[in-house]
């Protein structure tokens, strides 16, 4: 049996990652990404859509898109936090191998 739970947003959360390979248009910069089932954002500007309440599953029903607000770099890895346009939902992930490293530079704090 699956485990629901509900997060700050009253938002229904299963406990399951749900892998996905979908191809997107990004639509901030219009980058074609080919999705590799981990693929969250857009490597080119980093922008995201707030489309899951779990990574993959496809249940948030904002839609919104969400923009990164800033980077952390630890453990060789960047971190970028986002924060969605329409609901104010605030989320982080990991840096993609093939993300925009200027882009990633620029949204570390100084």
């Amino acid at each position: 049996m699956e485990k629901i739970a509900q997060n700050k947003n009253n938002e229904l959360q299963s406990k399951r990652f749900s892998r996905r390979v979908e191809d997107f248009v990004c639509e901030v910069c219009g980058t074609h990404v080919s999705g590799n089932g981990y693929t969250d954002h857009c490597p080119n500007c980093l922008c995201s859509k707030h489309v899951d309440i779990n990574p993959g599953d496809r249940k948030a029903e904002c839609g919104g898109i969400m923009i990164p607000t800033r980077t952390e770099y630890a453990k060789h890895e960047f971190i970028i936090y986002y924060k969605c346009t329409k609901c104010s939902r605030e989320k982080r992930v990991k840096a993609a191998e093939d993300d925009n490293k200027e882009l990633l530079m620029e949204l570390l704090p100084r």
